[in-house]
């Protein structure tokens, strides 16, 4: 995907392994500051192999962690200023309702980083959003800035922005060996790269490449259902292209969450799936698909028959995605604790993308050895024991 002007050289100021969402905006930061960037992806893009593809994700505001609706109002600046640099629309705003019983924890603390006052019973829910129903003593808030990035045309949007920096773009081209040092050589499956600086942003993959170099993450990957139900009823659910999205936090029957995002990708179709996945290779991930059991078909049934009634309750299409899971489900942005020139950006545990401009940020400045724009005390790798000195 290098342009044809571009030479196929060697010597760079920083490489970024991964070219998924958090990699593509690490490199168009570190481009946008004039540093000569490579960025390597595996696979022939476009390709729906990691974490980062598809139409839509949810955008919100609504974190029950303070650290991360912090970071919230510049990322929805960033996306902004990457829809003016590109005049491509990314963002489509339809607010979000959190769902749970009244008083637990998360949905309070979201209600209070969101500065809402108001809490919406099952009769305020149904009058304002038709298709949902709240069961009884339940209640919803109401996230009016969310809505939803359309993720596909993110990512190339936040690539074409990259090379027109000047930044280069090699997809097809598999890393096999990373060698540290005051400069980094990375052999791929078509050349040896060498940079004094390095940084791994390599979805369900990056466990593999930082074993290489003596650290042992708790990482671990997880193939994603992502199911769409159709209306039963084209049209009567109140379920269309002007929705709300939704989250569901502390249900008992929904332990991990569920989400939804109105009919975008498939016209009549709602997209409802269960924050949760099964364990996997990356590598056999579309085999293990075909094959593997599907727990959480039973939960989104059960769920969308109690809430969201104008559902049909078995999916009319299903995919598959990837999320890299931490124990904490905390990202990783840190310095390798040996190699201080080699960045680490992993563990998005499904909730990474929304934040991606702000990520990109981050670790571009850590790769520069600037401090910080944000706290980063709930993103180290030292909060992980015994990392350190695996083969």
């Amino acid at each position: 995907m290098a342009a044809p002007s571009q030479p196929h050289k060697s010597t760079y100021d920083v490489i970024v392994i991964g070219a998924g969402i958090q990699g593509s905006f690490t490199a168009y930061h570190l481009a946008q500051r004039h540093q000569d960037t490579l960025l390597l992806e595996q696979f022939l893009l476009p390709h729906a192999r990691g974490s980062s593809h598809g139409q839509s994700r949810i955008i919100r505001s609504a974190y029950p962690q303070e650290y991360y609706s912090r970071m919230m109002p510049e990322s929805f600046r960033l996306w902004q200023q990457l829809e003016a640099e590109t005049g491509t629309t990314l963002y489509r705003q339809t607010g979000l309702v959190l769902l749970g019983p009244p008083g637990e924890p998360e949905l309070e603390a979201c209600r209070r980083n969101l500065g809402v006052d108001k809490v919406l019973d099952a009769a305020a829910l149904a009058q304002r959003f038709p298709g949902f129903r709240l069961q009884a003593g339940q209640v919803a808030v109401l996230d009016s800035t969310a809505g939803v990035l359309f993720a596909d045309r993110a990512l190339r949007a936040v690539q074409e922005v990259f090379r027109r920096h000047g930044g280069t773009l090699r997809d097809g081209e598999k890393v096999l060996r990373i060698e540290p040092g005051a400069t980094v050589t990375v052999t791929t499956t078509a050349g040896v790269y060498k940079a004094p600086r390095l940084i791994i942003t390599a979805g369900a993959w990056t466990g593999a490449f930082v074993e290489q170099l003596g650290l042992r993450l708790p990482l671990q990957p997880l193939r994603i259902d992502v199911c769409y139900w159709r209306e039963k009823q084209p049209g009567s659910a109140g379920l269309g292209s002007v929705s709300p999205c939704f989250l569901t936090l502390g249900l008992s029957q929904a332990p991990h969450g569920i989400y939804g995002l109105p009919s975008i990708e498939y016209p009549g179709l709602m997209k409802v799936c269960h924050h949760h996945g099964s364990p996997t290779d990356p590598e056999k991930r579309d085999q293990a698909a075909s094959s593997a059991p599907r727990p959480d078909i039973a939960v989104l049934s059960s769920f969308i028959s109690s809430y969201l009634p104008g559902l049909e309750t078995q999916p009319a299409v299903m995919e598959t995605c990837l999320y890299t899971n931490t124990p904490d489900e905390d990202f990783i942005l840190d310095q390798h604790p040996k190699f201080s020139n080699i960045i680490i950006g992993a563990g998005f545990s499904g909730h990474g993308f929304k934040l991606a401009p702000v990520v990109g940020k981050l670790l571009c400045e850590l790769s520069l050895g600037e401090e910080p724009s944000h706290n980063m005390a709930h993103f180290a790798i030292t909060r992980f024991p015994g990392v350190l000195g695996a083969a």
